[in-house]
Order: C-alpha cells, then sequence, then structure tokens
C-alpha cells in the first residue's frame, strides 16, 4: 500500500528545504494555472499504467531519492505513487493525502506586533493567499474574528493559542473567492454575527449585527472602528483597530488594490474603481502613516507561491509604505479606472460564492472547497 502524507507535512517539508521532487499529475491546463510552489508537470490518470513512461517520468524527477505525487483529490497521484513504487526501489515514493483539495486546508498562524495590549493574529490560507485575523484584548481576553473562511476551526485555535475568548465575528464584505465561515462560527459560539449597514442593500438574508458608517465596538479595552470604503464591493468596510492596524480586506493589499467588477460587472468596474479610488485617496490614505495595513489576502502566483513575503511571515504594509511603494495609487483618476477594467481572470465560480455568502443558496458541505479550488483573482 503507498505511502501518503498530510498536506500539512508537506507544508512542513516546504518550510524546511528538504530534498524532494513534487510531481504534480493533473492536466496541464490545471497545473499551469494553479500548482504548489516548486511542484514539476507529470500527466498520469487515475487507472494509466507506467509502462513505457517510466523513462519519462525519471527524466522529469532527475537525481531526486524522494518523489511526492499529488494531484485532485489524491487518486490519480495514489495511482502514479504505486505504480513507481511497483517499477523501481529507485525512489522513496509518497502521495498527497487529498490532493491540492486538502492542499487548500492548510494555514498558518501570524501574530502580528503592534504594540501595547492590542493582540493581532494573521490566520493565512497557503494555497488561496486568504488572509484572516483573530483581534483581542490581552488584558480582558475578549476577541473577535474578522474574515473567516469555511474551515472556521482554525480560527478557533488561532484564538485559544493565543489565549482569548471570540465575543464576535465579522465579514467585511460580501466576499467573492472563498466561502465564508463567518455566519457559522458566529453560531458554533453563539456570538454576534456583523457586516457593514449596507449589506441590506446586497439582499443578504443571513442575519446579520449592521456596523453603521464609523460605529465604534468595544472588544475588552480595545476599539475597532468601522469605517466605510467601498470600491471592491458596495457595502465594503476595513476596521480601524485602536488607530494603529488597519484591516483593510480588498480594498487595499501590501502590493496592489482589490479588483472592482465582480459586484460592478455592468459597467466593467468603472462604478467601483470611481468608488475605490475616491476610498483609497480620502479614506484609506488619510490615515497616519505609521498606522500598520493588514490585507484580506496576498496573491500566490501560478508557480504557488505568494507574490509578497512568505507562509508565516506577517503580511503587512503601512500607509507610508503603501502610498509610496505601489504604483496604481500614483494614477490620475481616469487612469485608475482604466486600470481596473485589465483585472484579469475573475475568481473561479465567483457567482455562486456570492450567492452562497448572501445566504440566498445553499451549498452542501461537500461541494463547498470544490468551488473555491483554484487560483484566488481578487488583487487588481
Amino acid at each position: 500500500m503507498v505511502t501518503t502524507i498530510s498536506p500539512e507535512r508537506l507544508a512542513e517539508l516546504q518550510d524546511e528545504d528538504a530534498e524532494y521532487v513534487l510531481v504534480d499529475t493533473r492536466p496541464a491546463d490545471s497545473y499551469e494555472s494553479w500548482h504548489i510552489a516548486g511542484a514539476v508537470h507529470f500527466p498520469f490518470g487515475p487507472e494509466e499504467e507506467l509502462d513505457g513512461r517510466l523513462e519519462d517520468l525519471e527524466e522529469v524527477v532527475g537525481d531526486a531519492e524522494r518523489v511526492i505525487a499529488v494531484c485532485a483529490k489524491g487518486i490519480s497521484s495514489s495511482n502514479l505513487a504505486t505504480r513507481l513504487e511497483s517499477a523501481t526501489n529507485e525512489f522513496d515514493v509518497a502521495a498527497v493525502d487529498g490532493g491540492m483539495k486538502g492542499w487548500s486546508g492548510v494555514y498558518d498562524r501570524v501574530e502580528i506586533d503592534v504594540g501595547g495590549d492590542l493582540t493581532i493574529v494573521q490566520v493565512q490560507r497557503r494555497a488561496k493567499g486568504c488572509l484572516g485575523y483573530v483581534v483581542g484584548c490581552s488584558e480582558t481576553g475578549e476577541a473577535v474574528v474578522v474574515d473567516p473562511t469555511a474551515d472556521t476551526d482554525e480560527f478557533e485555535i488561532a484564538a485559544e493559542e493565543a489565549g482569548l475568548e471570540v465575543v464576535g465575528v465579522i465579514d467585511t464584505h460580501v466576499h467573492a473567492d472563498h466561502i465564508s465561515g463567518g455566519r457559522q462560527l458566529a453560531d458554533d459560539l453563539g456570538v454576534p454575527y456583523y457586516l457593514g449597514e449596507r449589506a441590506a442593500r446586497r439582499d443578504v438574508e443571513r442575519e446579520y449585527t449592521p456596523l453603521e458608517r464609523n460605529q465604534v465596538i468595544a472588544v475588552g479595552n480595545r476599539e475597532i472602528k468601522a469605517v466605510f470604503t467601498p470600491g471592491h464591493t458596495s457595502e465594503m468596510i476595513t476596521l480601524l483597530v485602536d488607530d494603529a492596524a488597519l484591516l483593510t480586506a480588498d480594498t487595499l493589499h501590501v502590493d496592489s488594490t482589490g479588483r472592482t467588477e465582480l459586484e460592478f460587472s455592468d459597467d466593467e468596474g468603472e462604478r467601483g474603481a470611481r468608488m475605490l479610488y475616491e476610498t483609497l485617496h480620502r479614506t484609506i490614505l488619510a490615515e497616519p502613516e505609521s498606522v500598520v495595513v493588514l490585507p484580506g489576502h496576498v496573491t500566490v502566483t501560478a508557480e504557488g507561491e505568494f507574490a509578497h513575503g512568505a507562509p508565516g511571515e506577517a503580511i503587512r504594509t503601512t500607509i507610508r509604505d503603501a502610498r509610496t511603494g505601489i504604483d496604481l495609487l500614483d494614477l490620475e483618476e481616469d487612469a485608475f479606472v482604466d486600470r481596473m477594467a485589465e483585472a484579469g481572470e475573475k475568481p473561479a465560480n465567483y457567482e455562486e460564492i456570492i450567492e452562497f455568502n448572501r445566504g440566498a443558496a445553499d451549498i452542501p458541505p461537500e461541494e463547498r472547497v470544490e468551488l473555491e479550488l483554484g487560483p484566488n483573482n481578487c488583487s487588481a
């Protein structure tokens, strides 16, 4: 029986710079659009024989002693690993349990140091670049969770490790790239679930507590202000924490901005782009230069690498560094709008994901992860 390793163990091997070759057996288009960092390609079917292809595979893996196979769900890769193990004793062979579907559930937790008694834990989804947060008061032990994915246990673990009790859950907007776990986590913990008050205009059917413009909620001795920042979506809020950190979601990333045409598709995002331009220049960049910017995503390249930083490292910038380092912020309004119209390929299945996150459609749990598989395309 072929050996399997967990996706989490594969992540550890990545971080350790261990010696192995990762062989991706999916079709070429799947591999080229989204794969794990360092993976090489060798297409192989779930019932395919290795006869006549062993030399080709040996050429792909070179002089490696350890070969790890991965596919979409762990079926084709297990077949390749089994065939390879039977054909030769040259390699230590394993397959990734659950394949890319399993890989999409690997997380890292990073504490963000902003000083004082404020605790912020950035919860990073390694395969997709989704960034959620646990924001708490170390004096009282209270915390809120911001923008959790459907893997809600990861956020409960992050809070527990930080010695915090979750007293509320906030979604900054109706997400288009991933299934939100916000309402579910709030229900599981028996705490309020918050969205910006303008979520009503998007016909959100899930029960939520609306946050008004500039409303401040207390989390222990810490204060979180809901700042109205439309553009990526019409109801978007960002969260200013103790005037020290700004959770910008998909309004501002560390090296770009969020795209604007997923909701505002009728005019290719122009209305959203003009909203976002005003939001960026009149609201976000008006904050003090020292404020730490904590985004909702980091781009994961087609090669499977973070475009900024690395998993397990804090993904952050400051108002000052964003203003001076992001070329998009130097553009005049019309040029900015034109640039937003060229945001590229949309996130996979985004319309269905939006409908689920609004509460307008139900998706069985076993189908939710598959809707999210593929590259995250939230940046402009």
